[in-house]
């Protein structure tokens, strides 16, 4: 670990420096590398932060590039970090909290343009993890304003929940399905709908929205975001997150 302070940083806080200076905040740089806030700040205070050097590094890449879009640099870093690993040299496991089985606990994930042209497969394990404490689903989906075949808002397209759609600058809508106000979709269906999937993610979501009248053939989703929760009364189970 290297020594810590503000006259001598270590390169995961001269990084994480640049991309406060392109106006990024701790904690949205702690969200592109799916980390708590708080771990950010330990890459100045405490030396931390080596296993995520290269991530940092492609990210500050990218924004000098021009890329903006905190979905796609969460991708980016996700795909460019160096995993800890255990003694004998495997991969450590990252425990999650133990909440999507708590009644009223919940869970998320969520997939940017990196991660979506791989099908998202991180996500199948959210979805699975639910299913397993017979919880709910919803999703919200991110494509170009032409894909979708319902009007934005409408009840067909997304009963239960009325929400503006604001246009986006590049031409994309971001579509909710399913809230806890709702009821949610049951996990065990999307856990199936995954399996056929063989894990695409991706691919299950934009069949499900054709099937249903909700989006194109052609469509391409570029953002998506699953969220999951447990009712009260179901059993706990703990969530262990690979």
């Amino acid at each position: 670990m290297s020594p810590a302070g503000p006259d001598n940083p270590n390169e995961a806080a001269r990084l994480t420096q640049e991309l406060l200076d392109e106006g990024y905040t701790k904690r949205q740089v702690a969200r592109m590398l799916g980390r708590d806030a708080s771990l950010v700040s330990q890459f100045f205070t405490k030396g931390k932060g080596a296993a995520f050097v290269n991530a940092l590094r492609q990210l500050v890449r990218a924004v000098r590039g021009g890329e903006r879009d905190e979905e796609t640099l969460a991708g980016i870093a996700q795909a460019n970090t160096t995993r800890r690993r255990t003694r004998t040299g495997q991969k450590a496991r990252v425990r999650g909290k133990d909440v999507i089985g708590t009644p009223g606990g919940s869970m998320a994930g969520r997939a940017g343009r990196q991660a979506i042209r791989s099908g998202a497969a991180h996500l199948a394990n959210v979805i699975h993890t639910a299913a397993q404490a017979d919880g709910r689903i919803a999703l919200t989906v991110r494509m170009q304003s032409r894909y979708f075949t319902l009007s934005a808002g409408s009840r067909q397209d997304s009963p239960g929940i009325r929400r503006g759609v604001v246009p986006r600058a590049d031409g994309t809508q971001e579509r909710t399905y399913g809230s806890a106000a709702t009821g949610g979709f049951p996990a065990t269906e999307w856990s199936r709908r995954v399996a056929a999937s063989h894990g695409d993610v991706v691919h299950a979501v934009k069949t499900w929205l054709v099937e249903t009248g909700r989006a194109t053939e052609d469509a391409e989703i570029v953002y998506l975001e699953i969220r999951t929760w447990t009712p009260a009364g179901h059993r706990s189970t703990q969530v262990l997150i690979s």
